[in-house]
């Protein structure tokens, strides 16, 4: 799995290319954890280029959201395409996340 990594101030933007399964999620929560700087605090996940998210890849959104609010920022799901956004509301997630479409 790809995955572009962004710092502009105090946010940063992560942006996974595929899709997030068991195999690839534990990939993007390891970038997330070691990439994410000390002085930031708002984090998101650009969904654009994911076609598929599993409840693998909705751990890893869980456990990035919590890594914001503990350095006192917001947590954002962008641009997630139709079959992840169907995902994120069957799941309840769209109401639990700020979702960017």
């Amino acid at each position: 799995m790809e995955i572009t990594v962004t710092v502009d101030g105090s946010r940063v933007t992560y942006a996974p290319e595929g899709k997030l399964t068991v195999q690839t999620a534990s990939e993007l929560d390891k970038t997330i954890v070691s990439s994410f700087p000390e002085d930031a605090s708002d984090l998101e996940i650009d969904l654009a280029n994911v076609d598929y998210v599993s409840s693998s890849g909705l751990r890893v959104f869980v456990s990035a959201s919590k890594l914001a609010v503990l350095h006192g920022g917001s947590f954002s799901l962008l641009h997630p395409r139709d079959d992840v956004m169907d995902v994120l509301e069957v799941t309840g997630m769209a109401d639990v996340f700020t979702v960017v479409r």
